[in-house]
């Protein structure tokens, strides 16, 4: 079935979805183009927009991959809407101001952007959508000013992030919104937060359904002041899971917001 057109333009009206791919699109003939490219150490998983995003992302500054920034991935996405990935950059602990991640061929990138504090260890695991095979990347912003690249590959067969949403399919869904469900497990002498979050995190690219995702994070001590910090984008899967590690046993509350002003909390 043609969609109808606007006489006023003579052409059929863009959903988000089709803006989406042709913003991706001109990314990739850009970055092919050789488009704003800096100098540096090249890109050993010889990603096409490596240079982009090194200038849009990471600003242009000095960088260099470090296999002290570990990222863990399946080689293959089974289901490509729920991908898991464990970024681990303990090695650089005491000198870290950022932690960056993005999919390099996803047609919204970011990940996350995660800043951790003294009593947070830089350890992040997280699950998000892919679209095709794709290098995943984070960057550690160190004091120097320098970016720290660790970098892994996942296979997939892709259309992860324009499948449907499952959980919008689901009866119920919208009382279950923002439910936090998890805990707190000893590791030696700190512990692992693992939760997971009811939300559909839609990220605008699946029908005519508009963006509706969790897009703050903090974990916060028990004086309220944030141990740490989390930027979120819609690239993360719905009904997200976060792992952190404290490296205390003080009492921690998880703080989230959408980006509708929802807010959620829950206590460990």
């Amino acid at each position: 079935m043609c969609r109808p057109t606007d006489p006023s333009l003579g052409r059929a009206p863009q959903t988000r979805a089709s803006r989406g791919w042709r913003r991706f699109a001109v990314l990739v003939l850009v970055a092919l183009a050789g488009g704003a490219v800096s100098a540096g150490e090249p890109d050993p998983l010889g990603s096409v927009m490596w240079d982009y995003h090194h200038e849009r992302l990471l600003e242009g500054r000095p960088y260099v991959f470090d296999e002290r920034v570990k990222v863990m991935a399946p080689p293959f996405a089974e289901d490509a809407r729920q991908v898991p990935i464990q970024v681990d950059a303990r090695a650089l602990d005491g000198q870290i101001e950022r932690v960056l991640l993005w999919a390099d061929l996803n047609p919204i990138p970011r990940i996350a952007v995660f800043q951790p504090g003294p009593e947070v260890a830089p350890l992040l695991a997280i699950r998000i959508r892919v679209e095709q095979a794709t290098p995943v990347r984070a960057a550690v912003l160190t004091r120097d000013g320098v970016w720290h690249v660790g970098s892994s590959r996942v296979d997939a067969a892709g259309g992860g992030c324009t499948a449907p949403s499952v959980v919008r399919a689901q009866p119920g869904w919208e009382d279950r919104l923002g439910q936090v469900l998890g805990g707190r497990y000893p590791r030696g002498e700190q512990s692992r937060l693992r939760v997971q979050v009811s939300h559909p995190m839609d990220n605008g690219l699946v029908g005519d359904i508009p963006e509706f995702y969790l897009n703050q994070a903090e974990l916060r001590g028990a004086d309220g002041q944030p141990l740490a910090t989390l930027e979120l984008f819609p690239a993360v899967s719905e009904n997200p899971t976060l792992t952190l590690q404290l490296k205390t046993d003080q009492p921690a509350e998880l703080w989230l917001r959408d980006n509708n002003g929802n807010e959620f909390q829950a206590a460990f």
